[in-house]
């Protein structure tokens, strides 16, 4: 029973409570005033007391340097003739060409891409030996001809060979592989410029076109005073045009010497990094871009971190933090240490991880 007459009683409050509500509503609607405006500021203003925290989070900090970089196909490789004559075909930009393919031709006789790191710097002709003729044997045996024996000599059964490769081509049968007809390189390659067009006169050490490999990579350049950010083999952050990162890597490094200015007449060393992705799916859709790469910069370990947005300046100088404790809150000076990645190495009297810290809007 004491039960129901304190529903009753409240049911009767309630009531109460909205008669006089809709009767100050009504006195204020002749006054233009709206009361359900009071009560909206008045939750806002319950809301805007509730500060925003974050938590005191003990790990490692790690700096990253950020450096503008372009999206390519790496180092640009250029091709000169070693024929004399007329160009009559040549390759148009952006064709690949595989081990076998032909780079151009003069006298309507093909210039072979062929797979090596020596270059093609003599004939080849039978009782002729060294490495480069191994290197040339490789390569015929992987386009399919045989009946020699892969070695460092040229044999009668390799100008057999040779013979039926340059039926093949379209060429005379000579058995012997003339300077100028082969180009060694890596590995497939992809013509990204064209110095010369059909009917031009062809010499020797005349440029014939650029290339590059097939797999994009981003090349930037690092000051030498940040020269130990960078060592091959390390991980690389690699945020594209889009904002989509990516993981990699460096590859390569080298020292460049700038051209000299015109006006001071001075130059300028630096790092060039390549850097290759870890997944080169990233790229594709692209084919020339500014990229960033984020480098690994100083770390600190297991250190105490907060939000940057939370440090206060402190009237006497220096920062500091305000912890909230249930409803209460207290400022703390602080020392802070590095910087990374939007949050900051602190350390402090009484500080300790897990603690709250009021991160102001």
């Amino acid at each position: 029973m004491k039960t129901r007459k304190r529903r009753s009683g409240a049911g009767k409050v309630v009531a109460v409570t909205a008669v006089v509500i809709a009767a100050a509503g009504a006195t204020a609607a002749a006054l233009g005033f709206d009361p359900r405006a009071f009560f909206e500021e008045a939750e806002a203003g319950a809301t805007q007391e509730t500060p925003a925290t974050a938590e005191v989070v003990q790990q490692t900090l790690t700096e990253t340097v950020t450096v503008s970089g372009d999206l390519g196909f790496g180092d640009v490789i250029g091709l000169d003739c070693l024929l004399n004559g007329t160009f009559t075909a040549l390759p148009k930009v952006g064709d690949v060409i595989e081990r076998g393919g032909r780079l151009y031709a003069v006298d309507d006789k093909p210039v072979t891409l062929l797979y090596g790191s020596l270059p093609a710097y003599r004939s080849l002709t039978p009782g002729t030996e060294g490495s480069d003729v191994e290197q040339f044997e490789k390569n015929l045996s992987k386009l399919g001809y045989d009946g020699f024996t892969v070695d460092d000599e040229y044999t009668d059964a390799t100008a057999d060979a040779v013979e039926e490769w340059q039926d093949d081509l379209g060429l005379t049968e000579t058995g012997t592989v003339e300077l100028g007809q082969i180009v060694y390189a890596p590995g497939e390659v992809r013509v990204d410029a064209v110095g010369v067009e059909p009917g031009d006169s062809a010499r020797p050490g005349s440029p014939v076109l650029d290339y590059t490999g097939l797999d994009k990579v981003v090349t930037a350049e690092v000051d030498l005073e940040d020269q130990e950010l960078v060592a091959v083999g390390d991980a690389v952050a690699i945020t594209l045009p889009d904002g989509t990162e990516a993981t990699g890597s460096i590859v390569d490094s080298e020292s460049v010497v700038s051209e000299e200015d015109a006006q001071t007449g001075e130059t300028t060393t630096y790092l060039e990094v390549t850097v290759a992705a870890e997944d080169p799916a990233v790229f594709d859709g692209l084919d020339q871009a500014a990229v960033d790469v984020g480098f690994a910069g100083e770390t600190a370990e297991a250190v105490l971190t907060v939000p940057v947005e939370a440090l206060l300046g402190l009237g006497g100088g220096g920062y500091g933090l305000e912890i909230a404790t249930g409803d209460t809150t207290e400022v703390i000076a602080v020392d802070t240490g590095l910087f990374a990645d939007g949050s900051v190495e602190v350390s402090g009297e009484g500080l300790e991880a897990g603690m709250a810290v009021v991160v102001p809007s």
